[in-house]
């Protein structure tokens, strides 16, 4: 992708890892649209930073069909979606009352929104001489989490998501580009956004710039740090690395 000339939608970009990029693809040049839930917090950062908005709610198919339809009318020459849809949540799966309804929400979210997102745009983005679809897993895709099982799996989904409609879109002009986030300092978990064993958002948000930039043909755009996850199992160090990841709980304290 051109990150200085494309029209890019970006759903969840009120805040984390969805706005350091919005904001930094929209100072490159890109026309950058962003979605979410929140009215207000929509309105502020299109007045503060000049986006163009949408509400969108993730979990919603109607909402996601009516926000494609708002944003390809107003922006007909749209060739980037980046499908950013994720909550996470720390679950007990010794009982059903500590995981099903949270299991549940995150499958919803994490999986069948980037699902309806891509449905509900694939058919646009294929018409375009050449778009990308971005899609967003995560390290623990590779290395679980003890604490989410759920967020893992569906992150794990995503990957392999990724893999097969790439196969499957060859012979079109979207690519599918998969960023695989580490852990990194945001709201994505309580009290994450002070986690000083995650990366800085801005830091990770400037070396993801970067890799989109000096490697435009990668399939997977890969933060140094993360590579402990993604590779663990084929370095022969998996083991190690599950039992380093889970040495800490989800807030990042011993």
């Amino acid at each position: 992708m051109d990150t200085t000339s494309s029209t890019i939608f970006i759903p969840g970009a009120t805040s984390g890892i969805g706005l350091a990029l919005a904001l930094r693809l929209k100072a490159r040049g890109s026309t950058v649209i962003i979605g979410g839930r929140r009215t207000e917090l929509l309105e502020r950062l299109r007045d503060e930073h000049g986006f163009d908005t949408v509400r969108i709610d993730t979990a919603d198919p109607a909402s996601i069909r009516e926000a494609a339809a708002e944003v390809l009318t107003a922006h007909p020459d749209l060739d980037v979606l980046v499908a950013m849809a994720g909550i996470m949540r720390v679950e007990d799966w010794h009982a059903p009352e500590g995981f099903l309804a949270s299991a549940e929400a995150v499958v919803t979210t994490n999986v069948l929104g980037p699902i309806r997102l891509i449905a509900a745009f694939a058919e646009h983005l294929q018409q375009r001489q050449a778009a990308t679809i971005v899609t967003v897993s995560s390290g623990l895709a590779f290395v679980p989490l003890a604490a989410t099982p759920s967020y893992n799996a569906s992150k794990a989904a995503i990957h392999q998501l990724s893999e097969s409609i790439r196969l499957q879109l060859a012979d079109t002009s979207v690519r599918v580009v998969e960023l695989v986030p580490p852990a990194v300092r945001s709201d994505l978990l309580p009290g994450h956004a002070e986690n000083e064993d995650a990366m800085p958002l801005d830091a990770f948000a400037d070396e993801v710039m970067g890799l989109l930039e000096t490697q435009p043909d990668a399939d997977e755009v890969l933060v140094e740090r993360v590579g402990l996850l993604r590779f663990a199992e084929r370095r022969g160090d998996y083991p190690q690395v599950v039992a380093a990841v889970n040495a800490r709980d989800p807030h990042g304290k011993e």
